[in-house]
């Protein structure tokens, strides 16, 4: 008989792995350990804690009570054993007067109806303790039957009381360290729950910071963008009317003169680090408390927070045009140049909303001139 094939090994499509892999991934995400997966854990813990605390207090009453129990058989057993020390005072007397008899007589009543409440406690204990006959409990039952009886429910019952007593004291000592254990659970766990919450915090706060920060700044050239650049134009003008003396504020518009040429003949890359390379150098050539932005494309903005003169801001325009022709030259490009207008408030402009604007006006005046210069604005906007 020919042996049977072996049988190919199963293959699973990349797609079925890759949506496997998902699943489990998601599952991961979906479960994994957070501040309310710790609180749940907590809470699962307290509640199988109280749990267990409930039966073992439940355990506790019931040994009580079986202690009490005990305690009152042991002072019917007390009762029986006085009477029966009277009916023996009575049965020693050596005269046999009437007297006697009905005195002994009535002892011997007196102890049987001692007998009989203590077989009555005895039979409806919860509990099986060994029982009473009834032949222990005729009025002429025999005196050493009525003892060893009384000795035996003695002994009996108080090892019962003492047995019940230690298991309460044992249950009430496993209540305290549980009480203990779970304090020390609830806390440990709080505690890690509210680290883990403090963590969550930090990595949203920072999330949120990143996220603010993309959304007012160029992602290429890290420079502030037109969002940026107009809050902060909003700030300098309120500080600006807030003061005393009224500081100036002031907008450089840029354009770079022959940038498409670069893009088009030496590709986007080589674009994109000329913008990289020339935002830099306006960032170093103004001061710290003034804003260079990139407004999109080639076109960049600068807000100086306060000047004096107009000639500051032609040499800082200055200083503009060299950071581009540095960096053209750098780069080998050989070919962009700078056009930049200039619009301060409250001089060229009565109000400051329209500095952008402005600037860009005498920008494009510039380059309708001949380009690589600068140019204030029109004192009529």
């Amino acid at each position: 008989m020919a042996p049977e094939a072996s049988k190919p090994p199963i293959r699973i499509p990349e797609r079925l792995r890759i949506q496997r892999a998902a699943r489990g991934r998601a599952f991961a995400i979906r479960f994994r350990q957070g501040p309310a997966a710790i609180a749940a854990a907590a809470l699962v813990c307290l509640l199988i804690g109280l749990l267990y605390l409930v039966l073992q207090i439940r355990t506790i009453l019931s040994d009580q009570l079986k202690q009490e129990y005990a305690g009152l058989v042991l002072e019917a057993v007390e009762r029986a054993e006085s009477a029966r020390s009277v009916a023996g005072i009575w049965q020693q007397l050596p005269n046999a007067t009437p007297a006697r008899a009905a005195g002994y007589q009535q002892a011997r009543t007196e102890l049987t109806h001692r007998l009989t409440s203590l077989a009555a406690l005895v039979n409806a204990s919860p509990s099986a303790p060994p029982p009473i006959s009834p032949s222990s409990l005729a009025p002429d039952a025999d005196m050493r039957g009525t003892d060893a009886l009384l000795n035996a429910m003695s002994t009996y019952w108080r090892a019962q009381r003492d047995t019940d007593s230690a298991d309460v004291r044992v249950r009430i000592a496993y209540v305290a360290r549980t009480l203990i254990a779970s304090a020390a659970l609830l806390f440990c766990m709080l505690i890690t729950a509210l680290g883990m919450y403090a963590k969550r915090n930090r990595q949203l706060a920072g999330q949120s910071h990143e996220f603010e920060y993309a959304a007012l700044h160029d992602a290429m050239t890290g420079l502030p963008n037109r969002r940026k650049l107009f809050a902060a134009l909003e700030e300098a003008a309120a500080k600006s009317s807030a003061v005393a003396e009224s500081c100036k504020i002031a907008v450089l518009y840029i354009d770079l003169d022959g940038f498409k040429q670069v893009n088009d003949s030496l590709g986007h890359r080589v674009g994109d680090e000329f913008l990289i390379a020339v935002s830099k150098r306006f960032r170093e050539s103004v001061r710290k408390v003034d804003v260079v932005a990139r407004i999109g494309g080639d076109e960049f903005a600068v807000l100086i927070r306060e000047f004096s003169t107009n000639a500051e801001l032609g040499e800082i325009a200055r200083r503009l045009i060299a950071c581009v022709v540095q960096t053209d030259r750098a780069m080998g490009v050989g070919r962009v140049r700078a056009s930049i207008g200039i619009a301060s408030f409250p001089e060229h402009v009565e109000d400051y909303h329209r500095l952008v604007a402005a600037a860009d006006e005498a920008m494009y005046r510039v380059k309708r001139s001949g380009k690589n210069s600068y140019a204030f604005a029109d004192h009529a906007n």
